[in-house]
């Protein structure tokens, strides 16, 4: 019975991780599906749908009941005005969180690899939980509007309204560009950008910058915009990044790296970098890492 459902256990947590926006509340959730399935599984009736449609179903109830009463996940630029003190750091569930690549993305698929970029999945978290699933199944997931119709118990018509109030929802939403180690022009700026990190090189990190580049530090709401106020940052006797370095790690199908700090045994922070068009669109440096070692261990 395991055999045959452990093969989903991937492609479910990526769906739920779209759904939930954590990789832990995601596992959780998968790991509901497949027990409810094996309890029922002998209720399973393959001419009415067939085992991946029956689990997706499940899960997307799963995820639909956990998000009833939880609060909407978000990026920091969401929460507060840019600049300002850092404030008191708020809990895991107030941050969209980073997931491991090999966790959400099945390896035989073709499934766009932005969609589980921090910017694309904070972006569905404004989606209302119907309208959510409906886009991640149809335009993820290249489900037909009968298929999600039939999962969701809802009219074909009901389904195709959801998932255009959706798109228009998400429109205006740039994910960035997901990790491409054969383009060059990326692997160069992400070299540049480390070896400079790695030398505490502010100048070329902030010319690498977009001139409305962001730059901020869960689980604290605190952001900046634009080159000055982020110089100004990394130029903080404070920030003690002398030092540090930068480990690549395979996370949200984005440039993602640890950072190490000498005298530290575990890493410092998460980050991760946006870019676009040849120039670091933002930074997001997750600080809570005892909370996320044992996702990616």
């Amino acid at each position: 019975m395991i055999e045959t459902l452990e093969p989903f256990r991937i492609e479910l947590t990526g769906y739920c991780y779209r759904m939930l926006g954590s990789g832990f509340e995601a596992e959780d959730a998968v790991q509901e599906t497949l027990v409810r399935a094996w309890k029922a599984y002998d209720s399973f009736d393959p001419s009415r749908a067939s085992l991946r449609t029956w689990l997706y179903r499940i899960a997307t109830n799963i995820c639909i009941d956990m998000l009833r009463s939880a609060q909407r996940r978000a990026l920091a630029i969401d929460l507060r005005p840019a600049g300002g003190d850092f404030g008191a750091p708020l809990p895991e569930r107030a941050f969209v969180q980073p997931v491991p690549d090999a966790r959400v993305l099945p390896e035989d698929t073709a499934i766009r690899r932005e969609t589980v970029r921090l910017a694309f999945v904070a972006a569905l978290q404004h989606l209302p939980p119907r309208q959510r699933a409906v886009l991640i199944l149809r335009d993820v997931l290249a489900w037909k509007a009968d298929e999600v119709a039939t999962l969701l118990s809802i009219s074909v018509a009901s389904a195709n309204s959801a998932l255009q109030r959706a798109r228009a929802t998400l429109q205006t939403v740039d994910p960035g560009e997901p990790l491409n180690p054969a383009d060059p022009t990326q692997k160069a700026l992400l070299s540049r950008y480390c070896e400079a990190f790695e030398r505490h090189d502010v100048r070329t990190l902030v010319a690498l910058l977009h001139e409305d580049a962001t730059m901020s530090m869960p689980p604290f709401s605190w952001w900046l915009r634009g080159r000055g106020p982020i110089s100004l940052a990394l130029n903080d006797p404070n920030a003690a990044c002398a030092g540090a370095w930068l480990v690549p790690v395979a996370a949200n199908a984005s440039p993602a790296y640890w950072q190490m700090r000498p005298g530290l045994e575990k890493p410092f922070g998460l980050v991760f970098l946006d870019v676009r068009g040849g120039l670091v669109t933002g930074s997001t440096t997750f600080l809570n890492v005892d909370e996320l070692l044992p996702l990616f261990t």
